[in-house]
């Protein structure tokens, strides 16, 4: 009951976070900026939405299918749908319930591939922890050749941030000695406690990512991988295409927003205004201003999370009929 309560308030406070940022983004706009930015975004090219849905779809497939190469080195077999219908269960599950996406995927196939549970916890953690290097490496090849727009960016928003830390020293020196305090307790218990959980999880990530390059499928595994990341970036791609104040930019802007992107998906629950405002942060490095930087932000948000409900949905009402028909013709033979 305790797990439960603290899981609900965090969902709250970072949910009220998102919603904060939202307000704090609107706020930032005068109010004829504000009316351009919903102008923005009905004057996108909506034709693009189709090909961005037809990538988006893909993507989801590829990583259900590539998920099936990590079962299979537990001997676990399941079919093609219902791993597409699990992985877009757990989307959509995530949007309410942070990181309850996974407990939900491996419902669905405990339930309809009669797989245990148990086994395929292992299988999960290795892919988010290979995804998250997978991460890393897009992050520090995008920071590497856009280094200059970035550091600009950087030094103009720590020089403000100086300025205010300035203005509040005794506060700011307070919050630093806690901090500094804090870090110094928690290095110390970690480096006296090898059982510690920060260790242990350090631990079982590297022996995740270790397992994918030891397995019999690799190469196809790595193949998918590659697949997913690009049709990734290919929705972010299309999606500067379809408003026009951002159509000019290029390929590498899209590369840029995904690696950075990415990290304010998981800040609040489905990335609901802290993704709009890292795309908008990162589109005025490219001179874009707020009001169409903010579309950009919305209408790549809202597309993707749309087509997480609208397919999570499909997948709950699909999942059934698929497995009766599937369980009868098995039957039949």
């Amino acid at each position: 009951m305790k797990k439960i309560l603290i899981t609900i308030l965090k969902y709250i406070v970072f949910l009220g976070a998102g919603i904060w940022i939202i307000y704090f983004m609107l706020s930032q706009l005068k109010p004829q900026e504000r009316a351009d930015l919903f102008i923005s975004i009905k004057t996108i090219h909506a034709w693009y939405i189709v090909p961005i849905t037809l990538f988006g779809i893909l993507s989801h497939y590829i990583r259900a299918i590539r998920w099936k190469y990590l079962l299979a080195t537990i001997d676990l077999k399941p079919t093609n749908l219902n791993l597409f219908f699990a992985v877009m269960i757990g989307y959509a599950t995530n949007l309410i319930v942070p990181r309850g996406g996974e407990v939900a995927k491996c419902t669905v196939l405990a339930k309809y591939e009669n797989m245990p549970v148990t086994k395929m916890v292992g299988t999960i953690f290795a892919e988010r922890a290979f995804d998250l290097l997978c991460l890393l490496l897009i992050t520090a090849f995008a920071f590497f050749m856009e280094m200059k727009r970035i550091e600009h960016y950087f030094s103009v928003k720590f020089g403000l941030i100086i300025d205010k830390i300035y203005a509040h020293r005794t506060i700011a020196i307070i919050a630093l000695a806690l901090m500094a305090i804090g870090m110094a307790a928690f290095i110390f218990f970690s480096s006296k406690n090898k059982e510690s959980k920060i260790i242990k999880l350090f631990s079982e990530m590297l022996q995740g990512i270790l397992s994918i390059f030891r397995m019999k499928n690799s190469p196809q595994f790595l193949l998918y991988t590659v697949l997913l990341w690009f049709f990734y970036g290919a929705q972010l791609y299309l999606g500067l295409l379809c408003v026009p104040a951002t159509a000019h930019l290029p390929a590498m802007a899209a590369i840029v927003v995904l690696a950075y992107g990415s990290f304010a998906v998981i800040a609040t629950p489905g990335g609901i205004g802290a993704y709009t405002y890292m795309v908008a942060e990162i589109l005025s490095t490219y001179n874009i201003t707020p009001v169409p930087a903010q579309a950009f932000g919305w209408v790549a948000w809202a597309l993707q999370t749309l087509l997480v409900i609208v397919f999570g949905l499909l997948s709950l009402l699909l999942l059934d009929p698929y497995n009766k028909r599937i369980h009868a013709k098995q039957s039949a033979v």
